[in-house]
């Protein structure tokens, strides 16, 4: 059957099964060469996450400091004394908290609290001692003494959004807070009522489902002109998974699409249920009787 939505994105072997190109820079490999869904933080998010924090330290570090003027006011202290009490206060405020908070919290701050990221190596492992030290000094001069200049354009230009102690460090804010799932009901379109019976849907890739959901969801709210586009985006993306292409239109190509997978893996759910409910009650019986024998 011909495809009506533009050529395959994927490469097929000779055997039929799809060849999916490399993972791209907001996915990670596994030892298995399992491709991993994260998300880095974006830029807008990173941001705001930074003018979180740096309002909470500069306001911290500002009110210890007048405390502490207002203290050693009357008390005819050496102003040298004072002039190391205060660059001791910087010190613990800008470069020592940063890091006893992220080290404390594994990789989280107020700000990142807010905006749902988390601190973690380019492996996706948590972060350690020497990761939040190496990223709290080049703050201090990234962020505290260029007032911002530099952590913003260096993750202007980064693909994962990551600033220079970030680019040293091996680390970047990857975004852990998940969209609430968007309800779903469909059944097979009827021109691929006979296609179903015999077509082969491999699994997509997380956020190609995600997509692919999300379109479907929000069709009927789209102009004509965008659910074409984007149901001729997502079929392209799509086909490399499917065998054999129906030549019908991507929307109800990607709803077949979709009722498979959506079917396939509730009967796969099922099938372990009652794998797990049969052999239960051998993992919670005692052997040979035990204790009444």
């Amino acid at each position: 059957m011909t495809q009506p939505f533009g050529v395959e994105t994927g490469v097929r072997s000779s055997a039929g099964a799809s060849v999916v190109s490399a993972p791209g820079d907001d996915e990670l490999l596994t030892g298995e060469a399992v491709a991993l869904d994260v998300r880095p933080a974006s830029f807008l998010l990173r941001s705001a996450s930074g003018a979180i924090d740096l309002a909470v330290y500069l306001g911290s570090l500002l009110l210890a400091i007048l405390g502490v003027t207002s203290l050693l006011a009357d008390s005819g202290i050496d102003p040298a004394l004072g002039q190391a009490l205060s660059l001791s206060l910087v010190v613990a405020f800008l470069v020592v908290a940063p890091v006893v908070v992220e080290v404390a919290s594994r990789g989280r701050s107020l700000g990142k609290l807010a905006i749902g990221a988390r601190i973690v190596r380019d492996d996706g492992g948590a972060i350690s001692l020497r990761h939040s030290v190496i990223r709290g000094l080049l703050g201090f001069l990234e962020i505290y003494l260029t007032l911002g200049i530099l952590a913003f354009v260096v993750s202007l230009l980064n693909g994962r959004s990551k600033r220079l102690g970030d680019l040293l460090a091996g680390t970047y804010s990857q975004h852990e807070r998940v969209p609430r799932p968007l309800p779903f009901s469909a059944t097979m379109p009827p021109e691929l009522l006979v296609w179903a019976q015999t077509a082969d849907v491999a699994k997509l890739p997380d956020r190609l489902s995600r997509r692919i959901v999300q379109f479907l969801t929000q069709a009927d709210r789209m102009t004509p002109q965008t659910r074409e586009r984007l149901a001729q985006e997502l079929a392209r993306e799509a086909a490399p998974f499917v065998s054999p292409l129906p030549n019908v239109h991507p929307h109800a190509f990607l709803l077949g699409v979709s009722v498979i997978r959506r079917d396939r893996e509730y009967r796969g759910l099922m099938l372990e249920r009652e794998r797990l409910a049969r052999v239960d009650p051998i993992l919670r019986g005692l052997p040979n009787g035990f204790p009444d024998r």
